[in-house]
């Protein structure tokens, strides 16, 4: 068992390299590091794009099981180390606002990680409207990210979802389904692209 990106002798590790030994360590410590995975697997996307994919974990699992996967973040660091890891996979280095992406091509399109209150405040209808058009009809948004008081709310998440033409279906306050309930810290969104 690998206990983390391997790092050529002399050369320092990234904080991409650094933030990924994190999950390394739990996962060494017997946690479960492939929620967000299961929770996508189950809705048996044939093409998923990982919006913020950082280190990769997600994607290179969902691949891992078979799924065509794209990775698309704006930190070089973080895309460096998904490279190494699964340097045949596509990687892409962008703004979610802004990142061009092909039309009515991805199944699911995950948020993972926090994504959506680690986009610059003022953003999110905007990354919300670029992602999209990237479903296919009745392909789904899938975002799990913590409550924060500063950032958006769920009821602001769910008007850029509604204004991007995206209607909520499913909400959990985790990855593997427990039931939302108002005083959650944590929720998991699922919208759902019209025919």
């Amino acid at each position: 068992m690998s206990s983390g990106p391997t790092v050529d002798a002399g050369a320092m590790p990234t904080r991409g390299d650094e933030y990924d030994q994190r999950f390394a360590e739990r996962a060494a410590a017997g946690q479960d590091m492939h929620g967000e995975a299961d929770f996508v697997t189950d809705l048996r996307p044939a093409k998923v794009l990982d919006a913020g994919c950082g280190t990769g974990r997600v994607a290179i699992e969902l691949a891992r099981r078979g799924v065509a996967v794209v990775g698309v973040d704006v930190d070089p660091d973080m895309l460096g180390t998904a490279r190494t890891k699964a340097p045949t996979l596509d990687w892409r280095l962008g703004d979610l606002a802004g990142v061009p992406l092909p039309a009515a091509h991805f199944d699911v399109v995950v948020l993972a990680g926090n994504v959506m209150i680690f986009v610059d405040p003022g953003t999110e209808a905007s990354v919300i409207a670029n992602l999209a058009p990237a479903l296919v009809p009745g392909g789904v948004l899938v975002a799990g990210f913590q409550l924060r008081p500063e950032r958006i709310s769920l009821a602001d998440y769910d008007v850029c979802c509604h204004d991007a033409g995206l209607e909520r279906v499913e909400r959990w306050s985790t990855w593997d389904r427990r039931p939302w309930s108002a005083g959650d810290d944590y929720a998991v969104s699922v919208h759902r692209r019209g025919d």
